[in-house]
Formats: structure tokens, C-alpha cells, sequence
């Protein structure tokens, strides 16, 4: 798809929420700090935990499951999980640490559309 779509309005999210959309078979996160829009999918690479039900701090969004931390601005992973010792050197051992994909944003009006990266 190299389209923009409209997932939601900008009426639909507030300041320093997070909602998850559907965009053909993806699930999409579209996240909102202050007037910027960020998208990225809403499933953690790390254990496929759903991020829309995590929290968001600035833009950095945590993964309900493992802790996951990703910043929504570029999809770097800060933090693959919050374990340590022995348990994070397995953890990354089994699924090494990824980015988050994210995806182009504009708005239009009130319109909120997402350019999905492939």
C-alpha cells in the first residue's frame, strides 16, 4: 500500500493517548503528543503484545506484556524488556532486540491519514 488512508479524526485522540486502528489486515497504532501524530504497528516485535493497551510517556511507548519500550518517532527500541540477569540474556537470546515499524503520518483537516510501510 502506498497510499495514505484515513485511520481516525483528530477529534478521536486526545493529547497523550493512544488508539489502535485497522488499516486491511494490519493493526495500527496511532499515538498523539500534543499536535504531532505518530503511527507505528500496533504489535510489540518482542513478544506480539498489544501496544495500544500499554501507556504512552512522550513518545515512547511501553508494551503492556514484557515492557517493551519503543520511541514512536523512529521505532528504536529502548528497552527490550525490563528482566534482567539471566532472564534478559535468554530473552534477547530467543528474539533479539527489533525496532518498532512505523509509518508515515499527515493530517488534513481533521483527517488523520497513515502511509503504510511495507
Amino acid at each position: 500500500m502506498s497510499e495514505f488512508i484515513e485511520v481516525f479524526t483528530t477529534t478521536d485522540i486526545q493529547d497523550g493517548a493512544m488508539k489502535k486502528g485497522i488499516i486491511g489486515d494490519r493493526e495500527i497504532l496511532i499515538a498523539r503528543v500534543g499536535d504531532r501524530y505518530y503511527a507505528a504497528d500496533n504489535r510489540c516485535p518482542h513478544m506480539g503484545g498489544d501496544l495500544s493497551s500499554g501507556t504512552l510517556t512522550e513518545t515512547v511507548v511501553t508494551c503492556p506484556r514484557h515492557h517493551s519500550q519503543f520511541d514512536l518517532r523512529s521505532g528504536t527500541a529502548i528497552r527490550w524488556t525490563d528482566w534482567s540477569g539471566i532472564k534478559l540474556s535468554v530473552a534477547k537470546f530467543v528474539k533479539s532486540p527489533r525496532t518498532l515499524k512505523t509509518h508515515e503520518v499527515k493530517v488534513e483537516g481533521e483527517s488523520i491519514l497513515v502511509k503504510l510501510r511495507e
